[in-house]
């Protein structure tokens, strides 16, 4: 047997073993009888099921405190939606907990009758959330992405989702096929005058629900790291006052968009109205504390899932 079979192989055990754990609900000693293996196989196998996200687990009980503080966060900002996740206080992740929290809410929408429009923007924290999805199908609604798919060196961006979410979810996509930043203001122009790119701009307009995220500005800002600004650029931000950007938008602790430097050339969508639509932000952690605080209470959105310490921050005054 090649190796590439006995992989598989080992993972259909592990995918067994794990939902008998899990959907059936037997203890190690009834999975090793039923497989005819030892129980140390089966802890094995159990764990390789968890290890390997075959098992996807989400806890449906609501926590007294994450409800306490969404309630506060939700009186406090305006705001139409929040969901808080559990902190894990031993964790430096930045989507763990809110990726889980936000397919959730992702997936109510999806599974809908009625057709939506639902825009899709990018980054770390909502690719973890896309890849929580339930596979389904959905021909009835049309995902739009925000955002350009192109990266500075002409590959696809990485985390841009919107392909990966129309391959799970089985609807009909509209991509942006354009770089998240073009090179002058005169090229930014010219491709969104194109009749393809202005019916998708025009479509993400009408969007009915939008999940985005929040990038920091920090010196590991997504923005540098992942190369569509260069040094000089973020450093220009940051001289300007930036502390966060959604979609590529650069915007100051108040909230208003930095005038220059890059957003002149940005080819994102603009924002979805917050008076028509739910917009909903995904982030958490320290660095992103001043962003969220700014789109907040801006109102840049008006749906936020974050955690419990990020939270307690922004009730706290950031």
């Amino acid at each position: 047997m090649s190796a590439r079979s006995e992989t598989g192989s080992r993972l259909d055990d592990a995918a067994r073993a794990g939902w008998l754990y899990y959907v059936a609900g037997h203890t190690q000693d009834q999975i090793a009888s039923a497989l005819g293996i030892s129980r140390q196989t089966a802890q094995r196998l159990v764990s390789l099921a968890m290890s390997e996200g075959l098992i996807k687990v989400r806890v449906d009980h609501p926590i007294a405190n994450c409800l306490d503080l969404a309630a506060r966060l939700k009186t406090r900002f305006a705001l139409d939606l929040v969901e808080v996740a559990p902190s894990a206080s031993d964790s430096s992740s930045t989507t763990i907990g809110i990726s889980e929290v936000a397919a959730v809410q992702i997936e109510k929408w999806l599974r809908l009758p009625e057709p939506i429009v639902m825009g899709i923007g990018t980054g770390r924290t909502l690719k973890a959330a896309i890849s929580q999805l339930t596979p389904m199908e959905c021909p009835q609604h049309k995902i739009v992405s925000l955002t350009g798919n192109i990266a500075p060196d002409g590959s696809a961006a990485f985390y841009n989702v919107i392909f990966t979410m129309a391959d799970r979810i089985k609807a009909r996509s509209f991509p942006m096929p354009l770089p998240v930043i073009a090179s002058s203001p005169q090229e930014r122009e010219m491709l969104l005058s194109q009749p393809m790119i202005r019916q998708t701009l025009a479509l993400a307009a009408e969007a009915s629900v939008t999940f985005v995220g929040i990038g920091d500005l920090g010196p590991r800002a997504p923005l540098y790291e992942d190369g569509f600004v260069s040094e000089a650029e973020l450093k220009a931000l940051q001289k300007a006052g930036g502390v966060g950007e959604i979609v590529g938008w650069v915007f100051d602790r108040d909230g208003r968009m930095i005038d220059g430097v890059t957003n002149d050339r940005v080819s994102s969508a603009p924002l979805p109205s917050r008076e028509k639509s739910l917009v909903v932000a995904l982030a958490m952690g320290e660095l992103k504390l001043p962003g969220i605080l700014a789109a907040v209470n801006r109102r840049l959105v008006n749906g936020l899932i974050t955690d419990e310490r990020t939270a307690a921050a922004l009730l706290s005054g950031g």
